[in-house]
């Protein structure tokens, strides 16, 4: 690859971070529980329409996009990253199931800690009632459970009830976080794996024998599961967000005095976030350029964290899962994975 392109794409990525640099706020974090309020109750602007009305800006936009996801794609599928990489690339997939494990261990212990079930706007109250504390109580035990890597298909049990509990109470609003739905469902099939004192304590009996048996089976739908729902998540965070709700990241841009930093209309910068996020969970579900949207995910998560001054905790789940992400690549259920993995290699980005 000659200069040229290198700073080509240094200059598509550079663009794209001064267009979406607003993209990882969660509004509902940064914005008052009054104003979250009034803004879901009341009619929001439909940022779409500006694709007709300001059709010029959003082309530009559109071939930046577009050169910038071919450009990653053929160097990622490039025979000499390939073979100087992949390497170690399949020695580190091994540790994406500990880091799943880890992430959902770590989360729920930061739920029960801040007495909200996976974000500030759901407090185990609202779920439970006068039981909180009782729920806060078995949070702290499945996490810890996690983290040792003990009874861990049990407590994912556990933490599927809890999730189906939030189903029952917030309806379709936990489509935000069917990420941990994914969390749990990779933790049922995977168990402890390594690192873990599931495995330490292992005894070969029938019993061990028939979870080994269909860890076997089902190992190779842990992780399209977690990719297809983490995806699934990002899509409908950001459409809550800016397109049902647009109002919710206007006032976000407006409040943080956004426009001063980008020469376009408040709702213009809502219309990129959108685009963006809803291509990041796409590319989730469909399994394309899964290391470098993971890795694209962390820089402007991390950027946002910063920059908003939001609390880190509801967070982990995000930052975990890429990471995952990262370690263990492709799986034979997405695009990439079927369609450019070559006996032991597969792309890089």
């Amino acid at each position: 690859m000659n200069k040229k392109t290198l700073f080509f794409l240094f200059s598509a990525v550079l663009l794209c971070f001064l267009a979406v640099r607003t993209t990882f706020a969660h509004e509902v974090y940064v914005l008052s529980p009054a104003l979250v309020q009034h803004d879901v109750t009341h009619p929001s602007p439909n940022p779409l329409k500006l694709i007709v009305t300001d059709y010029g800006t959003f082309t530009v936009a559109a071939i930046v996009g577009v050169v910038l996801v071919v450009g990653i794609f053929l160097l990622s599928i490039s025979r000499k990253l390939e073979e100087w990489l992949d390497p170690v690339l399949m020695k580190i997939k091994r540790f994406a199931p500990i880091i799943a494990r880890f992430t959902l261990g770590f989360s729920l212990i930061a739920a029960a800690y801040y007495k909200a079930l996976f974000g500030p706007e759901i407090p185990l109250g609202t779920l439970v009632g006068g039981h909180a504390v009782i729920l806060q109580v078995v949070l702290y035990i499945i996490g810890i459970l996690l983290l040792l890597g003990l009874f861990v298909r049990e407590s994912a049990v556990l933490a599927l009830i809890i999730f189906l509990i939030a189903v029952y109470v917030d309806k379709t609003y936990m489509l935000t976080y069917v990420n941990y739905l994914g969390e749990i469902v990779a933790n049922l099939i995977l168990g402890g794996g390594l690192w873990s004192l599931d495995r330490y304590f292992a005894k070969p009996t029938v019993a061990t024998d028939e979870r080994k048996s269909f860890r076997d089976r089902m190992e190779p739908y842990a992780f399209p599961v977690l990719r297809v729902l983490f995806g699934i998540s990002a899509i409908y965070a950001s459409w809550y967000a800016k397109l049902f709700h647009s109002e919710l990241a206007l006032d976000t841009v407006n409040q943080y005095h956004l426009t001063n930093y980008f020469h376009f209309p408040a709702l213009f910068v809502v219309l990129g976030a959108l685009i963006v996020e809803t291509l990041i969970g796409v590319f989730f579900v469909l399994g394309v350029e899964i290391r470098f949207t993971a890795l694209f995910f962390l820089i402007f998560l991390t950027l946002s964290l910063s920059f908003f001054g939001e609390v880190v905790w509801p967070h982990i789940v995000l930052i975990g899962v890429n990471l995952a992400f990262i370690f263990h690549g492709y799986d034979k259920y997405s695009l990439e994975g079927r369609f450019f993995k070559k006996g032991d290699r597969e792309p890089v980005l």
